[in-house]
């Protein structure tokens, strides 16, 4: 296998250990051997007094990465039983978990686009990079899923409820906001990545990262806080949408019709997983509980129709079923959160 055609480049330069996507064409779209490539480099290093340093970079010119293999997850839900989706799903997030606490710095750089699983191996590390060019988004509602690889914890724990519009709608965010978020801990500017990646072959992380770090272009969610805060505190999906558009806010009338062309199930397990997180105590509690969604949401009929009208036939109208938010039931909300017995997600 050549260079171009490994999946994760691996390799050290002076004190650092460099993790390279390498799937520039599919934006870096992790796969299952992505994952055990990423997890057997960190077990290597771990130990290994000659890496001070763990960097994670993104092949290409678009971003780190654009999230999971959906299209694999997909067919799995289409044509399979679950079962290679579940494996990809325990394994991944058992790395999201080994990241957030990992010994030695790990720098993640999160230039381009961040999406789904992208954030899950960037924005649990200690040292997160944003750039002026960062979109970071978790968008599975979109496609009838549920945001993962920890991100119902990451987003819980925002301000306000600025994690609950993230999580519902799928909305982007650059830098500034990424910062306020919580999402991630510095902006340097893109043309000084090369540099400042270079530096860290000889220098420690922070001491790096401070000598590059600046002041990012302003935001645009602290303006919108108001509406924000008032809107997502309701209890349910419906009175959210109800909230977004009485508030008289132009930007609250698209988010909720963004609500409104999501999955209704999706929508409502999200909000349920994001509340349930609010209460747990560790990263690891609420990665049990995702893996318990999202296994339950493989079986659902939404993630193959949702992704099919996203990424396979892009006519960008899918079917949902069932079509509207109220005909989504209580019992369907609480059927993803059943324990699954042996099957379930353990860490240690």
């Amino acid at each position: 296998m050549t260079a171009s055609e490994e999946t994760v480049l691996v390799h050290t330069a002076g004190r650092a250990g460099h993790l390279t996507l390498n799937r520039p064409r599919a934006l870096n779209a992790l796969t299952h051997e992505m994952v055990r490539l990423l997890d057997r480099a960190l077990t290597a290093w771990e130990d290994d007094p000659g890496v001070e340093t763990v960097v994670l970079t993104g092949a290409g010119e678009r971003g780190l990465c654009a999230g999971g293999d959906i299209r694999a997850i997909h067919d799995d839900a289409r044509d399979g039983d679950g079962r290679a989706s579940a494996a990809f799903w325990r394994d991944e997030y058992r790395l999201n978990a080994r990241i957030a606490r990992y010994p030695k710095p790990y720098v993640a750089v999160m230039d381009g686009i961040v999406m789904g699983g992208g954030v899950g191996v960037s924005a649990h590390g200690g040292v997160r990079i944003v750039t002026e060019r960062s979109r970071i988004a978790m968008p599975e509602t979109g496609i009838g899923f549920v945001p993962d690889v920890g991100g119902t914890y990451l987003l819980s724990r925002t301000p306000g409820e600025l994690g609950t519009h993230l999580a519902l709608t799928g909305t982007h965010v650059g830098a500034a906001d990424a910062l306020a978020c919580g999402l991630a801990d510095h902006h340097v500017p893109s043309a000084s990545l090369p540099r400042l990646v270079a530096d860290l072959a000889g220098a420690p992380a922070a001491e790096v990262v401070a000598r590059y770090a600046q002041q990012p272009e302003p935001g645009e969610l602290a303006g919108r806080r108001r509406w924000i805060d008032a809107c997502y505190a309701a209890d349910t999906v419906e009175e959210i949408v109800e909230s977004l558009l009485a508030s008289g806010e132009p930007e609250a009338k698209e988010a909720a019709e963004t609500l409104l062309s999501r999955s209704p199930t999706a929508l409502k397990v999200t909000l349920a997983a994001l509340r349930r997180a609010r209460r747990l105590e560790s990263l690891e509690q609420v990665l049990v509980q995702e893996y318990r969604v999202s296994c339950a949401a493989s079986a659902a009929a939404d993630l193959v129709e949702g992704v099919r009208a996203q990424i396979i036939d892009k006519d960008r109208r899918p079917r949902w079923s069932p079509a509207d938010l109220a005909e989504v039931t209580d019992a369907e909300v609480e059927r993803h959160f059943a324990p699954l017995g042996r099957d379930d997600l353990h860490f240690g």
